[in-house]
């Protein structure tokens, strides 16, 4: 039986992921506590509102598709206190509150973070700094499609990839809320319809068309494996995918039809069509 086996949500779009033991996945299919905060370049604007969803886009500020080292880094964000901490290798880079001067103490750290790695001439591009941390760390807003989705993939297909490459490849590379197992290699891109998992419902969306940001190794931030070139070459795909986008289901309650929402645990049974 495919089940649930790892749950990520991602406090700051673009930084490491937080493992957890469930996830609530508000109305709108976005997961809450997920991509409430992004450091946004200097030049860059708020995510665009359409059609009441909003969009944003990887090219407003800091993210793995350009900025692979961010990687490295080690993000917990402690909603009760709205205090995020980062750390990197055996030390804490910096733990500051979500204050103005919280903000600014985070925004300044990682700024010289990534100045010191290679890809900090990046940054010195006219219009990104200075950095600003935005988001109120609570509305999950910065995702770079307008539709509130959940991600997910099969762990088979991640190994599956890992014995193409000759190399073995981690389920962080892929950026999923949820990853599931004991299923076979590449079968959650053929779901259509309905998914549950757990006691949710949803419809499948498309798959996860996959940028260079699955390149940087979770731990490094170092672009260690070529996952584009290996779907689209040894694994003879059209594009380079990998994993799936679900959109929330609907319920029908004793009043009637309503959108769902609800928690999504580890070793929650999943079952698709």
């Amino acid at each position: 039986m495919a089940r649930v086996v790892a749950l990520y949500r991602y406090p700051i779009k673009g930084l490491t992921p937080e493992r957890r033991d469930a996830l609530t996945v508000q109305p709108d299919g976005r997961v809450t506590g997920d991509r409430v905060l992004a450091f946004r370049f200097a030049d860059a604007t708020e995510p665009e509102d359409r059609d009441g969803l909003d969009y944003w886009p990887k090219s407003h500020g800091l993210s793995l598709q350009d900025f692979p080292a961010l990687a490295a880094l080690r993000t917990s964000y402690f909603d009760e206190t709205r205090r995020i901490r980062i750390e990197h290798g055996d030390g804490v880079l910096v733990e500051a509150a979500l204050d103005d001067d919280g903000r600014s103490e985070l925004a300044e750290a990682v700024t010289d973070f990534v100045l010191g790695t290679p890809e900090g001439r990046r940054l010195r591009r006219p219009g990104r700094l200075p950095l600003v941390l935005v988001g109120d760390g609570e509305t999950s807003r910065f995702q770079d499609r307008p539709r509130g989705y959940v991600s997910v993939h099969g762990r088979s297909s991640v190994h599956a990839l890992g014995d193409a490459l000759g190399m073995r490849i981690d389920d962080r590379r892929f950026r999923s809320n949820v990853v599931i197992d004991d299923v076979g290699p590449w079968s959650e891109l053929d779901w259509s319809g309905e998914v549950r998992i757990g006691d949710l419902r949803f419809q499948t969306a498309g798959p996860i068309v996959r940028c260079l940001a699955t390149h940087a190794n979770p731990d490094t931030g170092v672009r260690d494996a070529k996952v584009l070139t290996t779907l689209t070459g040894a694994l003879a795909q059209q594009e380079p995918t990998l994993g799936r986008l679900l959109l929330p289901g609907w319920e029908r309650s004793d009043d009637g039809v309503g959108q769902g929402g609800g928690v999504i645990r580890i070793d929650d049974e999943v079952h698709a069509h």
